[in-house]
């Protein structure tokens, strides 16, 4: 909730507008015209609302009529709607063996491809363990198979490249 009110904070309200004269909007969305900040602010009193600040940088500065407390509520609500309409994209993790059977194989590989399918990025590793580490060139074929797999819908983004005793490739959907 910080980052909504973070957004209102650089918005100046009735007293807090220093610079005179304005270019002042009414409530209804019609000119005013310019005149100077007391005045604006007495038209602001006398409808029951508030003067904001709309566009600071203009010359001279442009202020609006309006319930203050009502517009951060809609702007609130929005930030709220932005932020449950996005979609963070995290990294799932599917893991391999050297001598990996033929079902287990296509049992990982279809994970790997809902995950690219949700729209996540898939880190596949293939584990090597105790004397498999003799021969990666077995590995890197068990990488490429995946790869070639997943090519219809997942690209890879980091080629297979060896991290220790684990073999790593990085594959983002298409």
């Amino acid at each position: 909730m910080p980052a909504i009110q973070d957004t209102t904070k650089r918005i100046r309200v009735n007293r807090q507008i220093r610079i005179s004269p304005v270019r002042v909007i009414g409530a209804d969305g019609s000119q005013l015209g310019i005149m100077e900040v007391d005045r604006a602010l007495a038209l602001a009193d006398e409808a029951g609302m508030d003067l904001v600040e709309v566009a600071a940088a203009a010359r001279p500065p442009v202020v609006r009529v309006m319930d203050f407390g009502k517009y951060k509520f809609e702007m609130a609500k929005q930030a709220r709607a932005a932020k449950k309409k996005q979609h963070v994209i995290e990294l799932k993790e599917v893991k391999f063996r050297p001598g990996i059977d033929d079902h287990d194989f296509e049992t990982k590989t279809r994970h790997a491809r809902r995950f690219l399918g949700e729209g996540n990025k898939v880190k596949v590793t293939l584990m090597f363990r105790g004397r498999q580490i003799a021969h990666p060139e077995l590995g890197h074929a068990v990488v490429q198979r995946v790869a070639a797999d997943l090519a219809d819908v997942g690209k890879i983004e980091m080629a297979a490249k060896m991290e220790g005793k684990a073999l790593t490739m990085i594959l983002a959907p298409k």
